[in-house]
């Protein structure tokens, strides 16, 4: 059994205002030795560097809901980044306190004003994949499904529908092969895997694990996810305080990591070798503000294995 230490970073622990959730999703960048997350309802974006050990956070004007942040291949200051139901275009240094709009990449589900997108996230061919779902503040996030799971085709400039009736779209991650894709939808209390195909569709849908206990709901819900490179999945548990080594063969828990705070919000890998976890943390849960240290970011080291690779988004 791996023996790891869990450490906080310095990173803002929250915002202010009343969000309802300061939830972060993180992604590591290989050449720039960073890691960029976004908080959520606080409207930032953030830029924690390997090197300074230091976090820069920036907002951009008239955006005060932020689903995520993803680099876009061939500009180092262009950046995509969840507004609403749209992929957002955006321009930022990594440095300073602001970063500026710059166009919108495309947009989804015009009619559906509760909706927002959620998590996001590009596989190695630069293609990208997110979902929505019901704002929070419409009600209990079990009640209706009204997200869609969604492959953006930058060639033709539209949104692919791959997945209907999405309570709350979450934790995406390929293996290294990028041939299996693996998915939560929160309100499932499960993870899903997929078969690939040439044109990044998906099939043969398969439960890797269900977190129900005799047909019970868990005391937590599945919320991001990452995977190492043999293969196992790290789940993030919102109002579990754990993330979860899953084995994606068997799904067998390999492994229990403890943070310091209840809403674990997602993971990555990073670092020079790949071999750091990144977990994020939430620092509210539904304008109930929880105890330091939640809301901070972790890095969790010795266990043993290394992360894959996460990609740019391709807009060409």
């Amino acid at each position: 059994m791996a023996s790891y230490k869990v450490e906080q970073l310095p990173s803002p622990l929250s915002v202010l205002g009343e969000g309802v959730i300061c939830d972060f999703r993180p992604h590591w960048d290989v050449e720039r030795q960073s890691l960029y997350y976004n908080d959520i309802y606080g409207g930032s974006i953030h830029r924690y560097d390997y090197a300074e050990n230091k976090t820069y956070n920036a907002t951009i004007d008239g955006f005060p809901v932020i689903s995520f942040i993803i680099p876009v291949k061939g500009n180092d200051r262009h950046f995509i980044i969840g507004t609403d139901r749209k992929v957002t275009l955006v321009d930022w240094d990594g440095r300073s306190e602001k970063a500026t709009f710059v166009r919108t990449v495309g947009s989804v589900e015009p009619t559906m004003e509760d909706n927002r997108f959620n998590d996001a996230k590009v596989d190695s061919k630069g293609r990208f994949y997110g979902g929505t779902m019901r704002l929070e503040a419409k009600g209990d996030i079990f009640e209706m499904r009204l997200g869609t799971f969604y492959r953006y085709d930058a060639k033709r400039g539209e949104f692919v529908t791959l997945k209907k009736q999405i309570g709350v779209s979450n934790g995406l991650c390929w293996n290294e092969t990028g041939n299996l894709f693996y998915y939560i939808d929160s309100c499932d209390l499960d993870v899903k895997e997929y078969q690939v195909d040439e044109n990044g569709d998906l099939s043969g849908e398969r439960v890797v694990i269900d977190f129900r206990v005799n047909g019970e709901k868990p005391s937590f819900v599945p919320d991001g996810m990452t995977i190492d490179a043999n293969g196992s999945l790290y789940v993030a548990t919102f109002g579990g305080s754990t993330v979860y080594k899953v084995n994606s063969k068997t799904g067998k828990v390999e492994l229990e990591i403890k943070l310091p705070c209840e809403q674990v919000t997602s993971a990555a890998f990073g670092g020079p070798n790949l071999d750091i976890l990144y977990v994020t943390t939430a620092a509210k849960e539904f304008k109930t503000p929880q105890p330091a240290p939640a809301g901070a970011l972790f890095a969790v080291t010795g266990l043993g294995v290394k992360g894959t690779p996460m990609y740019p988004v391709d807009l060409s």
